[in-house]
């Protein structure tokens, strides 16, 4: 493609002298090089510019894949409006485009299907030394937790003269375990449904924190472009679920060690803290252990570990912004209609701060997430497989029955 681009033929209204320069001004003044005068653009000069065409193994790759239309270019980037999908698999051309040096997505505008191709970014490597740092930190930090816990629950073993593991150390321990077992195996989960999909990620970093539980959560940070929206599904229920998993057996042992008593003995020791229930909680407690109504739980470190796995999938299932089932919700929808769904939960989060304080923060938390947006999967063309359609619904299931309105509540 070629184009042509101005330039000003100038003299000088001293000396005579006369340049081309990158102006179309009508007057320069103090611009004569000779002699510091004033210029005058007396014509034009046009300058054939030639804009680099698409590399020849670039165009030769994609003709395997597609068959291609209008070209258009602009920067780095080069639009291909492509006629016919030989390849379906578009993981399988990223790769092939990556041995090459390129990046592609997939889109849909104004009716037609949209190649873009554009050089792949370097991917740094991560000082592996900062996760193992974080780890150690937060295995301290959760066992520091556990033992607050601990001695809390064997000071009520204690008042009420029950049965129960008394060694403050074993508790703080298995608190500790259980805790990074479920963050851990929720991150893993990630980052092997993005390794299976091509996707390169790091492996997790705990967040040690000193609060109840002692962390914040474990992230792994995705350094490639999720590819296709059943890629976008995998990665975002993986999670999730593979937490629930791991969470539900240590809610159980965690509830076995817990010991239950009538309401009307625990009113009688004062104020506390109460731990909001999930449906699953319920029906463990109702179902399982058969545990009265007009009975209270006073949780086991454990237990409380279960029972943060069940939050943590709760709120990690939010369909909002970038969280885990905001990148499901955004595979099914458009980016308008997922930007809207995203601004009215924070503002529904918002407003479920009159019934936990917590919530405020997660729905400013979520419209501040919001703002930068989710971009989707570099394909957002291809259709969502009918595995990935069950998947989604599964994943709708485990979220309601983790669902948790009051998570926290101060018992007077």
């Amino acid at each position: 493609m070629v184009r042509k681009m101005p330039k000003g033929v100038y003299e000088c209204i001293d000396c005579g002298h006369r340049e081309v320069m990158e102006s179309n001004d009508a007057l320069l003044e103090k611009a004569c090089p000779k002699c510091g005068g004033d210029m005058v653009i007396v014509g034009f000069e046009i300058t054939p510019v030639v804009e680099e065409e698409p590399a020849k193994d670039l165009i030769e790759k994609l003709s395997n894949f597609y068959s291609l239309g209008k070209t258009e270019s602009r920067g780095d980037v080069t639009a291909f409006e492509v006629l016919e999908i030989r390849e379906s698999n578009f993981e399988k051309v990223l790769k092939e485009l990556e041995s090459i040096g390129y990046w592609g997505a997939l889109k849909k505008k104004e009716g037609k299907v949209v190649l873009y191709i554009f050089p792949a970014q370097e991917i740094k490597k991560e000082n592996p030394f900062i996760g193992i740092g974080l780890f150690i930190a937060t295995v301290l930090s959760t066992l520091f937790a556990g033992y607050w816990l601990s001695s809390s629950y064997i000071v009520f073993l204690d008042e009420y003269n029950l049965p129960g593991i008394r060694n403050i150390y074993l508790n703080a321990l298995a608190f500790s375990i259980s805790v990074l077992a479920i963050l851990g195996t929720h991150e893993m989960s990630h980052k092997i449904a993005a390794t299976f999909h091509g996707v390169k990620s790091t492996f997790p970093y705990f967040i040690p924190f000193p609060n109840i539980l002692g962390t914040l959560g474990a992230v792994i940070r995705v350094k490639y472009p999720i590819p296709t929206r059943n890629a976008a599904i995998d990665l975002g229920s993986s999670g999730p679920i593979a937490g629930f998993i791991v969470a539900i057996p240590v809610l159980l042992i965690g509830l076995r060690l817990s010991p239950a008593l009538p309401t009307s003995a625990i009113a009688q020791v004062g104020g506390g803290i109460a731990f909001g229930e999930s449906l699953i909680m319920i029906f463990l407690e109702k179902y399982i252990f058969k545990i009265p109504e007009d009975y209270v739980i006073y949780l086991h470190p454990v237990a409380i570990a279960g029972w943060v796995g069940i939050l943590v999938t709760f709120l990690n299932l939010v369909p909002a912004a970038q969280l885990d089932g905001g990148h499901i919700a955004r595979a099914f929808l458009g980016e308008k209609l997922h930007s809207i769904l995203t601004f009215g939960l924070g503002l529904a989060m918002i407003g479920l701060s009159v019934l936990w304080a917590g919530w405020l923060i997660e729905g400013f938390i979520i419209l501040l997430m919001g703002r930068i947006g989710n971009p989707g999967a570099l394909d957002e063309v291809s259709p969502i497989s009918p595995k990935r359609i069950v998947l989604a619904l599964v994943v709708l299931v485990i979220f309601i029955l983790s669902a948790t309105p009051v998570p926290i509540s101060v018992v007077q």
